[in-house]
């Protein structure tokens, strides 16, 4: 080999070296900002996570926000890892849902109370519930209950003595106008107004739908609903500072501006 062609070897090599650690550099530079993925189901849990984008990159975090319409998969990702936090559900049913599959999850913080309501393409009123009237409920454990609770509250009907988030029609001991229940995914209650005479439905489904809670619902959960939507994780990252900043910018006064003025009483802060 001539000293000609080793030179020209060499030379490729210390080009190669130089171009390999320069990109090393851009690497490190474009990677600056920590990704957190965070599962959310749309309205208002994607929007408002769209609202804090802002300030957790000045934080030094890139918000990722994974998009969920159901609310089985977003837990099933955080288990496995797939994301780092989700937002969608509250306490009773993330408990329920962790003990039905044997998983651990924790609450890291809560954000936002969405009433639950009574809607119907039929009645105006409670009064206007007819004798035997059939009405769609959430078919997922806590927020069968939940709807349930809510009638009674409303005089609708009477469940037995000391069952609470648990409660199923088969806890029904009172039903003075012979209410029909059909339990239906959450997901898929604003669909049946027009197949039943009314329907139980949460409040972000209620917006997706273009209802609004405060003006369409005939009754509805007050603003002292226990039930806050919280950031769920594992409990391995309860100590995660990027998952503390996170809930910080969730419980900061401008996403408590936000909710109040872009929902009007549909979504309540809870922090």
């Amino acid at each position: 080999m001539t000293k000609k062609n080793i030179y020209l070897i060499l030379t490729l090599i210390i080009g190669a070296l130089v171009l390999s650690g320069c990109g090393q550099a851009d690497a490190k530079n474009e990677g600056d900002l920590v990704t957190l993925k965070i599962g959310a189901t749309p309205v208002p849990h994607v929007e408002i996570l769209e609202h804090i984008k802002p300030e957790l990159e000045k934080q030094g975090i890139k918000l990722e926000i994974v998009e969920f319409t159901d609310y089985v998969t977003p837990n099933l990702a955080l288990t496995s890892k797939d994301i780092d936090a989700n937002f969608f559900q509250h306490v009773p049913y993330m408990e329920t849902f962790a003990r039905e599959r044997s998983l651990e999850l924790e609450n890291a913080g809560n954000v936002h109370v969405e009433p639950l309501g009574l809607y119907s393409n039929k009645f105006k009123s409670l009064e206007d519930i007819t004798e035997g009237a059939e009405i769609a409920i959430p078919n997922d454990p806590t927020n069968e209950g939940r709807t349930l609770l809510l009638l009674q509250s409303k005089g609708l009907i009477k469940l037995k003595d000391g069952v609470s988030l648990e409660a199923t029609s088969a806890d029904i001991v009172e039903n003075s106008k012979n209410l029909k229940f059909r339990p239906i995914e959450a997901a898929q209650l604003p669909r049946t107004l027009d197949d039943v005479d009314a329907s139980v439905i949460n409040t972000n489904y209620a917006l997706e739908a273009g209802l609004n809670p405060v003006k369409d619902a005939i009754i509805i959960e007050g603003s002292d609903s226990p039930y806050a939507n919280i950031i769920t994780i594992r409990p391995e990252d309860r100590d995660d500072e990027n998952i503390k900043k996170l809930v910080n910018a969730l419980q900061s006064e401008s996403v408590r501006k936000f909710i109040e003025e872009k929902y009007k009483g549909s979504v309540v802060p809870a922090f």
